[in-house]
Order: C-alpha cells, then structure tokens, then sequence
C-alpha cells in the first residue's frame, strides 16, 4: 500500500459513527482531504424530503470563498455582449467561431466546458441549431430560471469565474455539490456550506410537511463521508 492510501484508510479508519457535530465533521474531512498530494475537493451531500415525481430543486448560489476549482465558460452572444463576454473571461464566445460550431466542439469533446451562458437574442439561434439535445444532457442548456440567459453576459461570467455553483435534486431527492477544496480553512468551507443551505431552503416547494433537508453528509473526493447534525447548521 502507498503511503497516500495509507494516510486514507487512517483517515477512515479514524471517521466517527452516528452523527457527529458540525465543526468536528468538517475539521475531520478537511484534514482526510489533504492526506494526498492532489487538492481534494469537499462534497456535500443533502438528503430532501420532497416528492421527487413532481419536485425539482435547482438554483444557483454563489459561494461567499468560490468553489477553488477553474471554471471554463462558453457564451452565445454578438456583438458588444460578446466582446463584454471576452473581456469578463469568457472561454469561448460562439461570435468567434459560430453558433452551429460552437455546439458541435461541445459536442464533440473538442471544447469542454462547465457552464454555458447565452443572451436571450440568440436563444432563437440555439433552437434553430438544436442545441437542447447537444447542450441539455451534458446540464449546459443555458437557462433564465438559472440566470444563464441574459443580457449582462459580463456579470454572469465574473460571478461563475468567482465561484457560483449550481444545485439540483437527482431521482433519488439528494444535492450533491462541491463546497471548496481541501487547501481552504475549516471556517470557509463552513461559511460555503451555510449558503448552498440558505440558498436551497429557498428552494423549498410549497406543501412540504416536516423538515425539509433530513440529512446533510460532507466529504473529499478520497476521504470519509461523515453526518452531522442538521438542526445544528440550521441553528447557527
């Protein structure tokens, strides 16, 4: 065994049971998630009591210490938008390349991308060049509700750039996300998880019966998933 597994198994041979207060839970994932030479990055995942035939939790929230990871970002717009887009840090803009290319190296795999980002002028163009069925598989469909179609592309670029991350429920009723990496302080992972938490309250349907988010479990890429104690965070 190599000594980064090593460091791993210790790690979760040392993950507390049951439910663990919130400052310890953190303090023991960031510590598990620097076990390796890599940046581990730390998860959530937030179990939601909701009825997953007709709800669909999703939204974006920006993180108050970013994500630390580089986010790439495509933007479909023309004109002084997409020069505003390139001046923001847009990756790439479909007025250099072309809407139907643009589509086709996403699809492709020649250009990756996290986030895409249009102007709702050429939304028009996107359907047209059936960008729903290259773009809403991979999750890039840009998206009002999400605030991906827009006008001020630029404030859109810098606010992904510094860190907004979006959250969404799987068949299952679970958000998982990414809260920061292992190099941050346990202070500002808990400060990133309190605002995916404030943010997917806000999310919350009508008619839900009982506490909302049952259980919240935080985790690094290699480490130990611990549980701790909602009604804690809530507190705070």
């Amino acid at each position: 065994m190599t000594k980064a597994g090593k460091r791993i198994r210790k790690f979760r041979d040392q993950v507390p049971t049951g439910i663990s207060p919130i400052n310890d839970a953190i303090k023991s994932v960031v510590e598990a998630g620097k076990s390796t030479k890599f940046d581990q990055t730390i998860d959530v995942a937030i179990v939601l009591n909701i009825d997953i035939k007709k709800d669909n939790i999703r939204g974006m929230c920006d993180l108050p210490h970013g994500t630390g990871k580089t986010i790439k970002l495509a933007v479909f717009a023309e004109g002084a938008q997409a020069e505003q887009a390139k001046k923001a840090g847009a990756d790439f803009v479909s007025e250099d390349i072309g809407v139907d290319e643009l589509i086709a190296k996403i699809r492709d795999g020649e250009v990756n991308v996290d986030l895409c980002i249009a102007t709702p002028q050429i939304m028009a163009k996107l359907g047209k060049a059936n960008a729903g069925k290259v773009l809403g598989p991979k999750g890039l469909m840009p998206n009002p509700k999400l605030g991906t179609v827009t006008e001020d592309v630029a404030k859109a670029v810098d606010k992904a750039k510094k860190g907004q991350v979006e959250f969404r429920n799987e068949k299952a009723g679970i958000v998982h996300a990414g809260i920061g990496k292992a190099s941050f302080s346990s202070a500002q992972i808990k400060e990133n998880l309190e605002a995916l938490v404030n943010a997917i309250q806000q999310a919350r349907p009508s008619g839900i019966k009982g506490a909302y988010i049952r259980r919240i479990y935080i985790g690094s890429t290699m480490g130990p998933s611990i549980e701790f104690d909602v009604n804690e965070l809530q507190a705070a």
